[in-house]
């Protein structure tokens, strides 16, 4: 590995953005060179050219991993860390922006003055994709610093948060810079955490392996605007994505707990509030499909049914219910929190 810090762009139908994502990280102030590496995953739109463009405009910074065929975020992400030849990786999305430019700077200082930390991260801001507005996300669900201080905390008391984080998560990937050789030695013990493409998702398992592998570093500084919103799909369409994305990560979780032997109660609530989210993506498009796939993934998890999972479980029961009961909530909608 060499003295430098390697950062991962993922980019798939983002023309609109990865120029303003690569600028950003252009931009970085740091005592270390930086390498990007660009996993372009065959987009339909110009994001290609985009790429191509500034890979000739700095082939000191920029490597393009140009697909020829589309991988997924899965693949693409561990492909390109394998490729990263820096002691330190950090990663931006292709739509996403750093705000920072000492982001790298600030989070290698930390990483070079404690050994013992093997990942560093930020606060951040979301920006919607369609005004620009930026906003606060949720607070942090157990951090709790001073703005513009540092704190580090033992990795294993993230774990159960990381497992359980909803509302927001509890490392943002985007904002972190890791240890690449620890990263690299969780893979090669626990490969199929990491390739396995039917959790749907990059991130959660590599903040786990990473809190698990030693301390992590909370800097309470946004360095990144995160994307949210944007373009929507038809109902049906979306409720049956989320009703996957739901199950798919937390299968992933399920695994890690099993595999690290992982008790808590709160592990236990979150299992049982995830199949009453399934339950619901499966209510809101009167799909009996997916409500009997809720079903059999809380046996599959060994949880219980809470009390509103009960309640639809109940409403669901016969088709005439169903009806009604998508009629009354069409009526009287659940205010913004209440509704999975």
């Amino acid at each position: 590995m060499k003295e430098l810090i390697s950062v991962i762009v993922c980019a798939y139908n983002q023309e609109g953005t990865i120029a303003r994502t690569l600028d950003s990280i252009l931009r970085q102030q740091c005592h270390l060179p930086v390498e990007i590496i660009v996993g372009e995953d065959c987009s339909t739109d110009h994001t290609l050219d985009v790429c191509r463009q500034y890979a000739e405009r700095y082939p000191e910074s920029i490597r393009l991993k140009a697909n020829a065929q589309n991988k997924g975020i899965i693949d693409n992400y561990f492909d390109c860390l394998l490729a990263a030849q820096g002691q330190y990786i950090a990663d931006c999305a292709g739509d996403d922006e750093w705000s920072d430019p000492e982001k790298l700077e600030k989070e290698l200082r930390i990483m070079e003055a404690h050994p013992e930390v093997t990942l560093v991260h930020t606060d951040y801001r979301h920006r919607n994709a369609t005004t620009g507005e930026s906003f606060a996300p949720h607070p942090h669900p157990c951090l709790h610093t001073p703005t513009g201080e540092m704190e580090i905390v033992d990795g294993q008391q993230l774990l159960v948060p990381i497992l359980t984080q909803l509302e927001r998560p509890v490392i943002h990937l985007c904002t972190a810079l890791y240890r690449a050789e620890v990263i690299l030695n969780a893979y090669q013990h626990y490969t199929e955490f990491f390739r396995n493409k039917t959790y749907g998702c990059e991130d959660v398992q590599v903040c786990f392996m990473l809190a698990k592998a030693g301390k992590v570093a909370y800097l309470n500084e946004p360095t990144l605007y995160y994307s949210v919103g944007g373009k929507t799909i038809s109902n049906t369409q979306e409720e049956t994505k989320q009703f996957r994305f739901v199950k798919s990560t937390t299968q992933l979780n399920y695994d890690l707990c099993q595999t690290f032997h992982i008790e808590d109660k709160r592990l236990e609530h979150y299992f049982e509030y995830r199949i009453y989210a399934l339950l619901m993506h499966a209510f809101r498009i009167h799909n009996k499909e997916l409500r009997t796939e809720a079903i059999q993934y809380k046996k599959d998890w060994h949880t219980r049914f809470n009390t509103k999972a009960k309640l639809i479980l109940f409403a669901t029961s016969m088709p005439v219910l169903w009806t009604c009961a998508l009629g009354l909530r069409n009526i009287f909608p659940f205010k913004n929190g209440q509704d999975s």
